[in-house]
């Protein structure tokens, strides 16, 4: 009983929304005026309580998740400062799967909406209940009707206003709470003070709440009969429907405000207090069971440089005490994060978010319990493909056996990270979402881990083959240096395969010319050639067949048939006529769909050939660009599509299949090789 009282006392809240909308700033807003700073601090002074980072404050903006507790109207609040890049999505992604809500901070320009529309739509498909703050309604850039028309578009559930701007002189001065019908004035640092309605916005102000009632009565049969009737709802009945709505994601409310005057920060917890669903109703929500055994997810994963490994935890069921164990390891403390400060807790209660210390084993999205086999693992946040990569190589050869591990810490702190030692290329390739998010993780390896990194983009792994057939070379291998020589002598054949079949070795040896013993060495011969062919690079799609040959009884070996075979195809491929080959990748590229016609140009602008398009399944208004595109042309694509589509636009690609580059490119690309 203790443990659900205590658990409806709290609420987890993320605040989310697009690069520079201000979601730092409500939160410094937000610690402020519920008492758990004294000092608000700004991005510009770099002394906010999120983003304590060097990366952050050199860039002046959220890079990592940042988390918050605070107190106001009787609920410990933990809010979740989530990246606005979208190049960091995963990071936002993972921690909006722990919340109970969500704020969507949305500039109060009807052009930049768009932003928020890959956000929304996963909130949606989560069915997380979200609210929008319009935030710097002070120097909109259009009406507030404006943006909620944009915000309509793009929203898959109804977006109710619950305040009406009051303006004079176009200046913001205050707001009516749509529900109350009450009228304040805005005070910079200080609650806003209740005033008569203006009469010039009476009628407004009627028709935006008789939309507001008419959407909450889609849901509530006895709302909609009182407002047949005439009959007006009264306030408790109208913030119940609010809450049931809200929290089973029917509907999206709308709150205004300027966080860095804390204009409407209060009214918009008064709000949380009244609207937002308690954690236990999280819990049924996504179906986790009630019980007393201790059942949570890693959130976010961290490394301090005194701490070492730090689990932000989302604690669904059950109660922790410092010292218990979780999958089969116990964890070294608990605490309450107030940005980079960590405050020791000797026990959690079910729905807080926590960070626990140095449960080494534990990854981000993993299910933990105290018994160490969860029977009922939680749902991940789905991984984002890596879409840009860079070859790294640390600045010290000495510090290449160090790679290897730091890498990995970086890739449990940041899970859509990638990294692969390329087979044809022989580059470590760290893989990411943009030139943003690589020269994060380049900054981090050299200031956690003192791993200053090369970078520079990665090569592209082409092959080659021939395009006719040779019938008749010959490869002989013959020395003599004292003692048994060496000899061995072959004929092949080489001739092209269709694209795609690799690689094939035959034999019609008869008569024991050349011994079966020594087959497989003329095998293995061809093949080392294959590594390397005329051009420079990996041979595909051809078919070498040994035809004829001798030996001798003494001097011929396994090495010298392998050297004979590689002189037979050293010969044999030039006279094949060798072309270049380039991957191409089979990619799906989503954009809303008045960019639908600028995506088709940066596809057939960058050598691709365009499959077609559709509209994009539950997406209204986006589009699914399909087509193939060589890797050489996608390793910037993604930088130029987001500068096409306000930063939306993503896509997912797939190895393929070869084609032969153009022969003006081939030129060109050798000419490179050459020089390098």
């Amino acid at each position: 009983m203790t443990q659900n009282v205590l658990s409806s006392g709290l609420r987890n809240v993320g605040i989310v929304g697009a690069y520079s909308s201000g979601k730092t700033t409500l939160l410094e807003s937000i610690l402020a005026v519920t008492g758990a700073t004294t000092r608000k601090g700004s991005i510009e002074e770099g002394n906010t309580v999120g983003d304590s980072t060097p990366e952050a404050r050199n860039r002046k903006m959220t890079v990592e998740l940042n988390a918050a507790s605070t107190e106001y109207g009787g609920i410990r609040f933990t809010f979740l400062d989530c990246p606005g890049s979208v190049e960091l999505q995963q990071e936002t992604w993972n921690a909006l799967i722990g919340v109970d809500a969500a704020i969507v901070v949305c500039e109060a320009d009807p052009n930049k909406v768009l932003t928020l529309s890959p956000l929304l739509q996963f909130l949606d498909t989560w069915e997380i209940p979200h609210l929008i703050w319009i935030n710097k309604l002070d120097r909109a850039n259009g009406t507030f009707a404006d943006v909620l028309a944009s915000l309509r578009q793009i929203s898959a559930r109804p977006v109710i206003p619950q305040q009406y701007p009051i303006r004079q002189n176009q200046d913001l001065v205050g707001f009516i709470d749509l529900v109350t019908e009450q009228a304040y004035h805005y005070h910079p640092g200080a609650p806003a003070d209740p005033v008569p309605l203006p009469a010039a916005l009476q009628a407004e102000e009627q028709a935006a709440r008789t939309e507001m009632l008419e959407a909450l009565a889609d849901y509530d049969d006895h709302l909609l009969e009182e407002l047949l009737e005439e009959i007006a709802p009264p306030e408790e009945e109208i913030v119940k429907d609010l809450k049931m709505e809200l929290g089973a994601d029917l509907i999206v409310p709308v709150f205004i405000g300027v966080a860095s005057s804390d204009y409407g920060v209060r009214p918009l917890l008064d709000a949380l207090v009244k609207e937002a669903p308690e954690p236990d109703a999280t819990c049924e929500n996504r179906g986790i069971k009630a019980g007393d055994v201790p059942l949570a997810q890693v959130l976010k994963t961290y490394y301090t440089p005194q701490g070492g490994k730090l689990s932000l935890v989302r604690l669904w069921r059950g109660a922790l005490r410092d010292g218990d164990g979780l999958n089969g390891e116990r964890m070294g403390g608990l605490y309450d994060l107030m940005g980079n400060q960590q405050n020791s807790l000797s026990q959690a209660v079910a729905g807080q978010i926590v960070a626990i210390a140095r449960l080494e084993n534990a990854k981000t999205g993993d299910t933990l319990t105290t018994n160490g086999n969860s029977a009922e693992p939680l749902p991940k946040a789905p991984a984002i493909d890596p879409v840009y990569a860079l070859a790294v190589t640390p600045e010290k050869r000495s510090d290449e056996v160090k790679l290897s591990a730091a890498i990995g810490k970086l890739l449990e702190e940041d899970p859509s990270l990638a990294w692969e030692q390329h087979g044809d290329t022989h580059e470590v390739i760290l893989w990411g979402q943009g030139d943003v998010h690589l020269n994060l993780a380049i900054d981090r390896l050299g200031r956690k881990y003192n791993l200053p990194m090369a970078t520079h983009l990665p090569q592209v792994p082409y092959k080659e083959t021939i395009r006719q057939a040779v019938d008749t070379v010959h490869g002989r291998y013959k020395h003599q240096s004292g003692g048994h020589g060496q000899f061995g002598d072959v004929y092949l054949s080489i001739k092209p395969l269709p694209r795609g079949e690799g690689f094939a070795f035959n034999d019609t040896i008869v008569g024991g010319v050349v011994p079966k013993q020594y087959i497989p060495s003329v095998e293995n011969g061809v093949r080392e050639f294959l590594n390397r062919g005329p051009l420079g690079y990996p041979v595909v799609d051809i078919a070498v067949t040994l035809t004829n040959g001798s030996y001798h009884t003494v001097d011929s070996s396994d090495n010298a048939f392998r050297q004979a075979a590689r002189l037979a195809m050293t010969e044999g491929l030039p006279i094949g006529g060798p072309t270049l080959l380039e991957p191409i990748a089979h990619v799906e590229i989503s954009v809303p769909s008045v960019y639908t016609s600028n995506v088709l140009k940066l596809v057939s602008g960058r050598r691709g050939q365009i499959l077609g398009y559709e509209g994009k399944a539950d997406w209204p208004g986006w589009d699914v660009v399909t087509g193939y595109v060589p890797q050489a042309e996608m390793q910037t694509m993604i930088l130029e599509l987001r500068s096409l589509t306000m930063g939306v636009g993503f896509f997912k690609w797939a190895y393929d299949h070869l084609d032969p580059v153009p022969e003006k490119l081939t030129e060109k690309i050798l000419a490179t090789a050459d020089a390098s």
